[in-house]
């Protein structure tokens, strides 16, 4: 696990976490949301003729890049300020993801890093990419 302050990040930095999504994340998904779309279900058909079987929604795949950030890099108290994301192949149920971050700007005198995203499944497939800006709130000692 990750803690970093600004100073200590650099250009290149990469992270990585692994999650497999199941039944129940997606009925969590659900509960807490209220989208029930039927594409998530397994017991509905309206997906067979354009997926091989119910998918995640797309924010359960943001949420493990949220992960990345706040447990590895920086792993530190920070915002999010800009996403832009991609989902360029569906991830399903059962699908085992590794969401990878890497720091490609740092802007020390705002505090942002930018960061690359690439996500894959258990087949190598990338399934979601794109940046993020990220702000790091200052060391209280720093200030």
């Amino acid at each position: 696990m990750g803690i970093y302050t600004l100073t200590e990040l650099f250009v290149g930095q990469i992270a990585r976490i692994q999650r497999t999504f199941t039944d129940e994340d997606v009925k969590l998904y659900s509960t807490l949301t209220r989208e029930f779309n039927q594409v998530y279900k397994r017991e509905e058909a309206v997906w067979e003729s354009h997926f091989e079987g119910p998918i995640v929604p797309g924010l359960l795949s943001e949420g493990l890049i949220i992960e990345v950030i706040s447990k590895k890099l920086p792993g530190t108290a920070c915002v999010l300020l800009q996403k832009e994301i991609i989902y360029s192949h569906p991830i399903y149920i059962g699908d085992t993801i590794s969401a990878e971050l890497q720091i490609i700007d740092i802007n020390h005198q705002r505090n942002w890093i930018t960061q690359k995203i690439s996500c894959t499944n258990q087949h190598g497939k990338e399934v979601v990419k794109g940046q993020v800006v990220v702000f790091i709130l200052p060391n209280k000692n720093n200030r």
